[in-house]
């Protein structure tokens, strides 16, 4: 399975999850935006990340790489995510149907890849244990960002 089909599937599964929660959700057209989707939560947009997290066989984590990767059919470009770029990034593991929801300055902050621990013995949980099905951040953010106030312009006072 190629990485394009991952993120697909990732996205789908987000879509799917953010409907069963009552949101409404927006793609965005092209591939060109830092954002895979924006959910409508509340009357409140959030844009969304959407990422697959893979098993690494020697570490016994699910990872996924958390830079922005721009192809083309010569070159292959990493770059880091900007604060600005998304509100959460929604990192699926397929396996197990769950997301690890981080909020772009946590998921930004982790060096070039993120491991999330799966695993049930450990001594101390794993610094992404928080986000992990971490819905009700999503809803949180929505509630706080101010929500836009539109009032009436007739045509001729807008320039029209």
């Amino acid at each position: 399975m190629d990485t394009k089909l991952r993120g697909d599937i990732a996205e789908q599964a987000a879509v799917l999850h953010a409907l069963k929660r009552g949101w409404e959700v927006l793609k965005p057209f092209g591939d060109r935006l830092p954002y895979d989707l924006a959910f409508d939560v509340k009357g409140t947009l959030i844009k969304i990340q959407a990422k697959y997290a893979w098993f690494d066989e020697p570490s016994g984590n699910y990872v996924v790489d958390n830079r922005r990767t721009k192809t083309n059919r010569r070159l292959m470009v990493r770059e880091a995510y900007q604060l600005s770029d998304f509100d959460f990034a929604l990192v699926y593991i397929e396996k197990l149907d769950l997301f690890y929801v981080f909020p772009v300055d946590v998921f930004i902050d982790y060096g070039s890849e993120v491991h999330l621990v799966e695993a049930e013995k450990r001594q101390r949980k794993p610094r992404s244990a928080p986000y992990r099905n971490a819905w009700e951040l999503i809803l949180q953010a929505s509630l706080g960002k101010e929500n836009c106030v539109r009032s009436l312009v007739k045509f001729p006072e807008a320039g029209f």
